[in-house]
């Protein structure tokens, strides 16, 4: 059903006001948690508060990747137009949040390393997810919306999964200036409560903003491409 725009549509109609306002108050509510509430960092001090806008956005840009080469796959695979449409609207944020992450970086790493930059594993291979992101962008905006250009991106955007895997073992494969992760599903977190809680509402408002923002941006697409279907026409006239 999601694979009909109409039906799409909607049904992002019902949830979308709701994911929007509840996004936006568990940011507020993590910034407040970690800005104000939680504690200096003994070594740190407060420098390591940009960890609460780092550590969500390197991990979202990742996550946006993997559903981006996803809705690729699906494209390829089942010739869904939706998916398509899924994949280049995905693209930008992708870039925008990766390269979020790639500056929220070099802030921490001005007083952490004594540099803003430097060519780390864990750092090059997160350009690197940039520029893929940049280059499903430039593909479509060399080639157009059809199908064409839909298979060409949906092909770069799977082969680019393979830099994921060095992205999260990069610090584990290699000898780099990069800490390991600040937060795990899998272990105990090392930092105490008061500071890893208000990360963890970072991450899920983060995923909330995202998804809102993406569904916002696909219906957007949607209204444009079926403007001459009689759904569309409908939902004008209602308005």
């Amino acid at each position: 059903m999601l694979g009909s725009a109409k039906h799409f549509y909607r049904i992002s109609s019902v949830i979308l006001p709701t994911l929007w306002i509840g996004s936006v108050l568990v940011l507020l509510l993590g910034l407040y948690a970690g800005l104000v509430l939680a504690p200096a960092d003994y070594q740190q001090g407060d420098s390591f508060r940009i960890m609460y806008i780092h550590v969500p956005a390197a991990i979202l840009s990742q996550s946006i990747y993997v559903m981006m080469a996803s809705m690729g796959a699906v494209f390829l695979i089942w010739k869904i137009k939706l998916a398509d449409v899924a994949m280049r609207t995905v693209a930008p944020i992708g870039a925008a949040v990766t390269f979020m992450a790639l500056l929220t970086g070099a802030i921490w790493g001005k007083p952490t390393w004594g540099t803003w930059w430097v060519w780390d594993a864990r750092l090059t291979s997160t350009l690197i997810l940039m520029f893929l992101f940049l280059g499903v962008l430039a593909i479509r905006n060399a080639a157009g919306n059809g199908p064409a250009a839909g298979r060409m991106a949906a092909i770069l955007s799977i082969i680019g999964v393979i830099n994921l895997p060095i992205i999260k073992y990069s610090v584990d494969w290699w000898f780099t200036l990069h800490q390991p992760a600040s937060f795990s599903l899998t272990e105990k977190p090392a930092m105490p409560v008061e500071m890893w809680l208000p990360l963890l509402i970072m991450i899920i408002g983060f995923y909330g903003w995202f998804l809102a923002l993406w569904i916002q941006r696909i219906r957007t697409e949607v209204l444009e491409e079926d403007a001459n279907k009689d759904w569309v026409s409908q939902l004008v006239q209602q308005r």
